[in-house]
């Protein structure tokens, strides 16, 4: 009888320490992490002072990497900006034809950031910027599941039974788009108002499906992305997101992204002319110290002097103090729910200042 085979053990494979080194570029806030890739297959990215032409190498953080001869910036917590993006603006670092970009308009005291997606030239309304590309790149993607809201006008004729076939997603000139929540909101003489809500994004989406139903798209507002909303911002504000709400909106993807303990607390932005935060310390004549951080304030709740919660990330719902996005604007359609906080409704457990 002839004895079995011998089987070598399988040699282990150990994976190699570190990240990618384009996920390293686009942690530290230069792009997003396709875009590193194409500036290391360019040749313009060092690790140690020699050229890397691929993509395929970890590093651990002790390397020296240079991108276009300056020296990666040191990583610093990731942080969210919601910005109202005015139209004619254009959503890119640079552009060819020299019209203004998203980042001419920035306040300088803002950090290198990229942003969450884009928005058309002529779209208006609530872009997210990231000081993270990694994290740009887990919020644009849609199997996260948030949903883009947008306010539309458009000219034409269509009835909600138009509309209500969005809903089974359709075929555009060859390219299938997803479900979208439309709603015929109201016609303004030869115009109508409606509100959409999708999760692609894709380029050009809401203005290609519309076209394939007669209508042609004159002026378009992004009201929110995922649990984060314009609110009553101004064309051309920008507001940091708490670092507690965002870590609650990523759910389980919220360790690779939380501040280390060590790490300094980033200087919150302030406006030019708008007084300084009080400083926490012991109250003057014995009072009770004021050190300890106030429980978390919920959205919508009136404060103590009566009005509503002004640092909601969905804006203030209270008063007239809306934006141009917001006026007339009915709030329609069930509360989204987040895959990655285990479906439940987004939570704001804001701080007050």
């Amino acid at each position: 009888m002839t004895p079995a085979p011998t089987r070598l053990p399988a040699k282990s494979v150990e994976a190699p320490d570190g990240d990618r080194i384009a996920k390293v570029i686009a942690r530290a806030g230069i792009c997003s992490r396709r875009e590193a890739e194409k500036l290391i297959a360019d040749g313009r990215v060092t690790v140690n002072g020699k050229v890397i032409s691929s993509p395929a190498l970890n590093v651990t953080g002790r390397e020296k990497i240079t991108v276009d001869g300056k020296e990666l910036p040191a990583q610093e917590p990731a942080r969210l900006w919601r910005y109202y993006k005015e139209p004619g603006l254009v959503t890119t670092a640079r552009d060819p034809e020299g019209r203004p970009t998203v980042f001419d308009k920035l306040p300088a005291n803002m950090p290198r950031v990229v942003s969450v997606g884009r928005l058309d030239v002529n779209t208006e309304g609530l872009l997210l910027l990231t000081n993270d590309g990694e994290l740009a790149r887990l919020l644009e993607l849609p199997s996260t599941g948030w949903t883009r809201r947008y306010r539309v006008r458009a000219y034409g004729v269509v009835t909600q039974a138009d509309l209500a076939r969005l809903k089974d997603g359709i075929t555009v000139e060859g390219v299938r788009y997803g479900p979208i929540e439309a709603t015929l909101d109201k016609v303004q003489g030869s115009n109508v108002w409606l509100t959409l809500g999708l999760k692609e994004g894709k380029n050009r989406e809401v203005k290609r499906v519309l076209g394939a139903l007669g209508l042609r798209v004159n002026r378009l507002i992004r009201l929110s992305f995922g649990p984060f909303q314009i609110g009553d911002m101004q064309p051309g504000e920008v507001k940091q997101v708490p670092n507690r709400v965002l870590m609650d909106q990523l759910g389980a993807h919220a360790a690779q992204f939380e501040q280390q303990a060590d790490a300094p607390a980033p200087r919150p932005m302030q406006k030019a002319g708008h007084a300084g935060a009080k400083p926490s310390g012991p109250k003057s004549g014995g009072g009770k110290p004021t050190g300890k951080p106030p429980r978390p304030h919920r959205a919508g709740a009136p404060d103590k002097k009566g009005g509503p919660d002004r640092n909601a990330a969905s804006g203030n719902r209270g008063g007239d103090k809306r934006g141009p996005a917001q006026k007339g604007l009915a709030n329609k359609g069930p509360t989204s729910k987040c895959p990655m906080n285990n479906g439940k409704p987004h939570a704001d457990r804001r701080r007050r200042p």
